[in-house]
């Protein structure tokens, strides 16, 4: 890591930059620079390297991670603790006047470019780009990774429920709305929803490398052809010559935006996306509003919307059949690393499943309190007469599915029962939360905090993200969390997640996780004839009642308890009696036996 560091180091003096930035979350092995510098393997976090330090930024889920994974020459800023700088602020502060401040602007969005470069000149300093990035520079002697290059799959309507060129138009009415003439999707998770393909350039994501402009008059995708076999091209009617759709290579879309950029027309281009795509179109005819693919993408369809209930019943099985498995067997010298591994071939089994979706997480006593605990053969703790916490989730033809459950392999302790009964209080009063139309989701938030707040306990993660259909896990651009004040309001067809959690480093975790769907509401009342939405649980697997003190819930909360465990086993005991699986149905029904 030294070495790799001192490289770096160099380079940016050969370049005469002294800092530079490197970011980014889903990504191909290729372009996972901030982990290629640092050795921090977390999906979220922001890396500043300058001649004689080096920081990692990331948020409360990987602190213990980070700390694990950083060497002594790395600084651990712990984001989000009121004693720690902001990026921002650290560079202003820390770095001399008249610095410069490199950053290859494809990887940085054009939110956080102008709030960057705003706090650096105002403290007498430049942000400036780099369009060569110095880590691909070392990187690239060293054996970086080549572009990935999957195999393209086209879902039928049977599966997306909606033709690419019906969400063409819908995108088309978006412009019109703005006046705007043009939208650049570069997102890999809009491209894929947009024309209904899937592929796998990025492991748990079935995404692919692309961009795509849709205009007025035209659509272009922009992608490696050779990619495009004769199935998918009927798909896409490339085949017709009246088709509206225009293939162009992977990196031509700066010139054809360079070329949109000089038709003195609106261009929509989202703000969180890249600052390299944004600054090709004059201020002056740019749109920087949230994606209207995002928007569009983030409320299910009919088809979807069963889709994604149907694979939560599949996946619930999986987990029910690993949990009634885990119990009888984990005294039997298994590590987490094992366990993980029989989740996933059982997940792997079940109808329609095409990958996971996120590296599972299994992890035993001290290790729950690692948010994004990752068990490697090499290092997994046996399992033990102690807490355990599985994250898990998978990809599904029709469906997308994120879950997490806390057990207990021995005796907890009466403060383990508490903590865990207040998770599970708050993870209940989201869900049974009923708000009114236009109400946005970090106002929800603190639903699930309060019970852990009235002792003082915290978590410090969101409480919910939104969750694609058959798409990424993490799908934008709504959630549940203090930080997404800024976020759309929540629909009647959207997914999130419902996953408070309280975690003790040096002895155990807690997370409760269930997606849920966002719902219409009929009510006594609807003062102002706004129109109330409120949750329904799609996630399928019991909940664990040895955990649960029943003296600290509400009837409210108990009868809560005991309706979604009636319907796990009515959905899922019928999918794993047509399956045969008649141990684990007797299992289930125990689990799921009403609560005192």
């Amino acid at each position: 890591m030294y070495q790799k560091l001192s490289t770096l180091t160099l380079y940016h003096l050969e370049m005469h930059i002294k800092y530079n930035f490197v970011y980014s979350e889903y990504i191909a092995p290729r372009y996972k620079r901030r982990e290629f510098v640092s050795g921090f393997t977390g999906s979220a976090g922001t890396a500043i390297v300058t001649e004689n330090e080096a920081l990692l930024w990331t948020d409360g889920r990987y602190f213990l991670q980070a700390e694990n994974q950083l060497d002594e020459n790395w600084t651990l800023m712990k984001d989000g603790n009121p004693d720690v700088l902001k990026k921002e602020e650290w560079l202003s502060q820390k770095l001399p006047d008249g610095a410069t401040v490199g950053v290859d602007p494809h990887l940085l969005s054009l939110d956080e470019w102008r709030r960057i470069s705003k706090a650096l000149k105002n403290s007498g300093k430049n942000l400036i780009r780099v369009d060569q990035n110095l880590v691909d520079l070392v990187w690239c002697d060293l054996g970086q990774p080549e572009v990935p290059s999957s195999n393209l799959l086209a879902l039928p309507l049977s599966s997306s429920g909606r033709s690419w060129e019906d969400k063409v138009n819908d995108v088309r009415e978006r412009l019109k709305k703005k006046n705007a003439y043009g939208f650049v999707v570069a997102s890999l998770d809009e491209v894929a929803w947009l024309f209904n393909l899937r592929g796998g350039d990025i492991v748990y994501n079935p995404v692919f490398m692309s961009y795509a402009i849709v205009t007025l008059d035209n659509v272009s995708l922009f992608i490696d052809e050779s990619r495009l076999t004769n199935k998918i091209k009927d798909h896409l009617k490339l085949t017709n010559e009246n088709g509206m759709l225009k293939i162009f290579p992977y990196n031509g879309l700066q010139e054809e935006l360079r070329k949109l950029g000089q038709l003195e027309k609106k261009i929509w281009i989202s703000s969180r996306n890249s600052c390299a795509l944004a600054s090709l179109v004059p201020e002056k005819y740019l749109i920087t509003d949230i994606s209207p693919i995002a928007s569009l993408k983030a409320v299910k369809n009919p088809v979807e919307i069963e889709g994604m209930r149907n694979a939560h019943i599949r996946d619930g099985g999986a987990l029910c059949e690993y949990l009634c498995w885990l119990e009888k067997n984990f005294n039997t010298n298994i590590n987490e690393a094992e366990a993980a591994e029989k989740l996933d071939k059982l997940r792997s089994e079940q109808d329609k499943f095409v990958s996971l979706s996120f590296e599972t997480i299994s992890s035993i006593g001290p290790n729950c309190a690692v948010i994004h605990y990752k068990p490697e053969m090499e290092t997994a703790k046996v399992l033990s007469a102690d807490m355990y916490l599985c994250d898990s989730g998978g990809q599904y033809l029709d469906g997308t599915t994120d879950v997490t459950r806390t057990i207990h392999l021995g005796t907890p302790t009466d403060h383990q029962k508490e903590t865990y009964t207040r998770v599970l209080k708050g993870h209940i009063q989201l869900a049974r939360a009923v708000f009114p139309k236009g109400t946005r989701g970090h106002i929800l938030d603190v639903l699930a905090r309060a019970p852990l707040w009235e002792i003082g306990l915290e978590y410090a993660h969101g409480t919910g993200h939104g969750v694609g259909a058959f798409l990424n896990v993490h799908e934008g651009p709504i959630g549940i969390s203090p930080k997404n004040s800024e976020d759309p309001p929540l629909e009647s067809g959207m997914f999130l997640s419902d996953e408070p959690g309280y975690y003790e480093d040096g002895s155990f975790g807690i997370r409760i996780e269930n997606i849920i769907q966002v719902v219409e509401k009929k009510l006594k009342h609807n003062y102002g004839n706004r129109g109330y939405l409120g949750f329904e649980v799609v996630t399928m697997a019991p909940l664990y009642k040895e955990l649960i003190v029943p003296q600290l819930l509400s009837t409210e909360e108990v009868d809560w308890i005991n309706d979604y465990h009636t319907e796990v086993f009515e959905k899922v005991g019928s999918y794993l009696r047509d399956n045969n699986k008649t141990n684990v149905v007797d299992w289930l029904k125990n689990a799921t036996s009403p609560l005192g």
